[in-house]
């Protein structure tokens, strides 16, 4: 098994995950998108030193992972190529930011190092967030909603059909990657020489195969508008949920809960 046959199984794994049966499933998707799009926005708005405030915002993506009835550790695994890079992020903040806000027993910490840790929060955070909704919610179901609050149906169409065309770009790179080791037994990878005829044909085969795909959306009534699919509506519970949900967040936002709670725990 080649790295993108492996690659197209785990995206086919992750898109399987959304056809669940647990209780964030059942919630109406377009609560769901409102509750991840507040709970990101509200996780980056918090400032570069808020680092125990910030803290405080890691139950929600927690909890909601329990009640999906998917671990953790799956989003860890599926994400493992794009996590570095997030912390990777703030990792010089150390070095233009030196001025020394606290002190642990003998141990200095920077300003560089909080903001740093705080901005690596953020970005996984948020990370988890936007995985959950993926993972509970079809991508037909996150692309009705776009367009039920007037998203234009260009973006959402490109949105949508970006999604299926990764998967057929993986499948067709697995089929020539696996030719091509079979007439080239014993290489490692495509030879440099062969780089431009193999990227020529991998376009045209998967842009062949991508237009196939797009034609049997069509034929299956798809216009850009989405009613051939009908999401989970959630009812009433969905959108109360929701609701507190939102206001938990923003709560979390303008009080340090963390300071509150140690300070009844300390009485």
């Amino acid at each position: 098994m080649n790295k993108a046959e492996k690659a197209s199984r785990e995206l086919a794994g992750a898109e399987n995950l959304a056809h669940g049966d647990s209780f964030i499933h059942r919630m109406s998707p377009l609560s769901k998108l409102a509750v991840t799009v507040t709970y990101i926005a509200v996780t980056v708005s918090f400032g570069k030193y808020d680092f125990s405030a910030l803290a405080v915002m890691a139950l929600f993506p927690v909890i909601a992972y329990q009640l999906a009835l998917i671990p953790v550790f799956t989003c860890f695994r599926k994400l493992r190529m794009i996590l570095p890079l997030v912390c990777a992020v703030g990792l010089f903040n150390p070095v233009f930011d030196r001025e020394i806000l606290f002190t642990v027993g003998s141990l200095r910490i920077s300003g560089g190092v909080v903001s740093m840790i705080t901005l690596m929060m953020k970005g996984v955070f948020s990370l988890m967030a936007s995985f959950l909704l993926a993972a509970t919610t079809k991508i037909e179901d996150i692309c009705a909603s776009l367009r039920k609050l007037h998203i234009p149906k260009m973006l959402v169409s490109l949105l949508l059909l970006t999604f299926r065309y990764i998967s057929v770009m993986l499948d067709e790179v697995s089929v020539m990657s696996c030719a091509y080791s079979l007439r080239s037994p014993g290489s490692r990878g495509v030879a440099v020489g062969a780089w431009g005829s193999f990227l020529g044909q991998l376009i045209l085969r998967s842009s062949d195969r991508a237009n196939e795909l797009y034609e049997s959306m069509v034929l299956r009534g798809f216009n850009g508008e989405f009613e051939y699919t009908r999401p989970q509506s959630g009812g009433a519970v969905s959108w109360l949920i929701s609701a507190a949900v939102i206001a938990l967040i923003f709560t979390a936002r303008f009080f340090n809960l963390t300071e509150a709670l140690g300070s009844l725990i300390g009485r």
